[in-house]
């Protein structure tokens, strides 16, 4: 889990300086086209079985498109692969394409003109319908209405319940809303005083990226997906904020969450929720085999208030895409439209995917398309992220985003987890600072 927490805050720096080279030079390449052949260049993320991905699917598309050769190299890590993109814009060489792109990274560039709306293209209308994801793309649209980013993969985030404990309290399932976490949380201290509902020392650190996994994941359900900020607008919900707060205040009081660092919390039972995503699966079968779905845990989408619909629960969805270059030229621009057309127009592509990366597919039907049933017979504890993917709300796209979530943690959701803030104190300033940010 360090690893992927690592790789988001990477994902996080900001990028600047590319308003002035992101368009560059529009003349042709003379390798761009030869021969009759367009060539365009893909970098995949840098992640070796992604990579085997993208260049078996690459060799086979070209075997049925002889006009078109795609190239597949991984993408530099030095610092940071946002780095070495911004470096490349700035060199004016970008390649045609590439994965790996948040919706906070790409709203970055997007301001500095160095992506190609994707909805401006021929054939885009033909991937979102065939893919089966318009359900999944409708919370992708950018504050100026466009689509920069194709997402790739979507995980859905959850939260992980020690069932086994909860049964010794005498629920047969998790609870679902706002009242019944407390209920669990008095229960839980009258029988194990020296237990915890949340055991998670990042509850009280302020880095940006943790946000969202306990503050977005509480909100987007909350909110029923509520954007928080739009352009330079600050748009965020703030009964469903302060409600969000008010939790984690309730918490607070009822001494049930613990903020100190502690080894495995959840796996050892001190803490009985935790947020979960789909890497974490492989890694308890490795490490905590003693760790059964629906035995010893349990995943869920998040709680909600009192009073809210318990069905199709957002949640925060840790997810990145493919974007194209606007330095490409028109003919690979349309070249890499028709490779990413032939890519998700084949479900097996997708099931290939997911059998060498574990991330779920963005798409809508990963529960009902009979292509992915054998994988997720085999691998059950994955699919309620399967079942999630529709209601995944990717992150804000806001070039400042860094800024803004590191204001949640300092000005809200910290204070209050601490119990130096009421929530309304807390969201007030919270909503101040954002605001002072995005002028």
């Amino acid at each position: 889990m360090k690893k992927v927490a690592s790789v988001l805050f990477a994902a996080s720096l900001t990028v600047s300086g590319l308003a002035a080279c992101s368009t560059g030079n529009k003349e042709e390449p003379s390798t761009a086209k030869k021969g009759g052949v367009t060539t365009i260049e893909f970098w995949a993320a840098p992640n070796p079985t992604q990579q085997v991905y993208w260049k078996e699917v690459a060799e086979k598309f070209t075997k049925e498109n002889p006009d078109i050769k795609v190239n597949v190299s991984p993408m530099k890590e030095s610092p940071t692969s946002e780095a070495s993109i911004q470096s490349a814009i700035a060199g004016k060489s970008a390649p045609t394409m590439s994965e790996n792109i948040n919706r906070g990274f790409a709203a970055q560039l997007s301001e500095s003109k160095a992506l190609v709306p994707l909805d401006t293209l021929d054939g885009w209308d033909d991937v979102k319908k065939s893919r089966n994801m318009t359900e999944t793309m409708k919370a992708w649209k950018f504050a100026d209405g466009h689509q920069y980013v194709l997402p790739i993969y979507s995980n859905a985030m959850l939260f992980g319940w020690r069932l086994d404990i909860l049964k010794e309290l005498g629920y047969n399932e998790p609870p679902k809303t706002y009242s019944e976490m407390l209920d669990v949380a008095k229960k839980l201290k009258a029988k194990y005083p020296d237990k915890y509902l949340w055991a998670k020392a990042d509850l009280a650190d302020p880095t940006s990226w943790k946000r969202w996994f306990d503050f977005f994941m509480l909100y987007d359900a909350a909110s029923n997906g509520n954007k928080f900020v739009e352009g330079t607008k600050f748009t965020g919900n703030q009964k469903a904020g302060e409600q969000v707060l008010g939790l984690m205040d309730d918490l607070r009081k009822s001494n049930a969450l613990l903020t100190r660092q502690a080894k495995d919390p959840f796996e050892s039972g001190l803490g009985i929720f935790v947020d979960v995503g789909p890497w974490t699966i492989p890694y308890w079968a490795d490490k905590f085999p003693n760790m059964k779905f629906n035995e010893t845990y349990t995943l869920t989408p998040p709680p909600v208030p009192d009073g809210t619909d318990t069905k199709d629960v957002k949640t925060f969805a840790d997810t990145k895409g493919l974007v194209i270059y606007a330095s490409a030229t028109k003919e690979q621009q349309k070249a890499a439209m028709k490779f990413i057309n032939w890519v998700y127009s084949k479900p097996e592509n997708d099931v290939k995917w997911l059998e060498k990366t574990s991330l779920p597919p963005a798409r809508d039907d990963l529960t009902t398309n009979d292509a992915f049933k054998a994988f997720f017979d085999k691998n059950p504890a994955l699919q309620p992220y399967a079942a999630a993917v529709p209601n995944g709300i990717p992150p804000m796209d806001n070039s400042k985003y860094n800024d803004i979530q590191t204001f949640i943690g300092q000005q809200a959701f910290n204070p209050v987890v601490k119990g130096e803030k009421d929530p309304k104190t807390g969201w007030k300033d919270m909503q101040q600072a954002i605001k002072g940010a995005l002028k």
